[in-house]
């Protein structure tokens, strides 16, 4: 079951996009729940309150309260990185505003079926990897953390810390066997640390700096592969 958002204060638009995710989920036996509001701040009063999204189509040019405020509070207030958010509008000129907020996908309308086909296939895919669990071992116990989960893995000494938003785990190991284990959202930039590019707000050439505000240094041997997997995404 994956929970579906829609946000624009225009019901015309709203509609549609109801539609052709309807007929997305009937052609790809997928179930779904949708929700809508006209408003970003009923929007923002459904999420204070504990309720789930997997994925958010956000209409940036909301009355009152912006998409992209609506955007800040997902992340920032509500430590929220899970959620894929596809900002539409009506206007290309955003793309710089939206960078602080990770967003899946951007759309200008008006949007086509083809549009929430690839955005939803995109934002699926995401999903299931983000579910996907790491396995590792403390003592005689198996732990299994969701790979969307971790921020990033620190190696100290022999052993490796686990960073997650709610907790630390520690276990022995080495990175370069652990890289092999995880999925391709993870970049070794340092003999010390692997990263989920997921948590990456910042890029600079010899530093990353996560959503958190840890910086954390690339090593100049990794330097070259960080900046191709991390501009790929471009």
């Amino acid at each position: 079951m994956y929970c579906i958002g829609i946000c624009d204060d225009g019901v015309n638009t709203c509609t549609d996009i109801e539609n052709m995710v309807l007929q997305y989920a009937g052609e790809n036996d997928m179930k779904l729940d949708i929700n809508i509001w006209y408003s970003g701040e009923s929007l923002r009063d459904y999420l204070s309150l504990g309720n789930h999204i997997d994925i958010l189509f956000l209409d940036i040019e909301l009355f009152k309260m912006t998409g992209i405020e609506v955007g800040n509070y997902i992340r920032k207030q509500l430590d929220n990185m899970g959620m894929q958010i596809i900002y539409i509008s009506g206007r290309a000129s955003y793309a710089q505003q939206l960078f602080k907020t990770q967003p899946l996908d951007f759309l200008v309308k008006p949007i086509s079926k083809n549009n929430i086909n690839e955005v939803l296939d995109e934002a699926v895919r995401i999903i299931k990897k983000k579910k996907e669990k790491f396995q590792f071992q403390q003592g005689r116990d198996y732990y299994y953390v969701p790979m969307g989960d971790i921020i990033y893995l620190e190696s100290v000494g022999r052993k490796i810390k686990i960073i997650t938003p709610e907790t630390t785990f520690e276990f022995y190991g080495k990175l370069k066997e652990i890289i092999k284990r995880l999925s391709e959202d993870f970049i070794l930039i340092h003999q010390s640390y692997i990263v989920n590019k997921a948590h990456i707000f910042r890029y600079a050439y010899e530093t990353v700096e996560l959503m958190d505000g840890t910086t954390l240094t690339i090593s100049s041997g990794n330097r070259k592969q960080v900046r191709e997997k991390l501009l790929r995404e471009e």
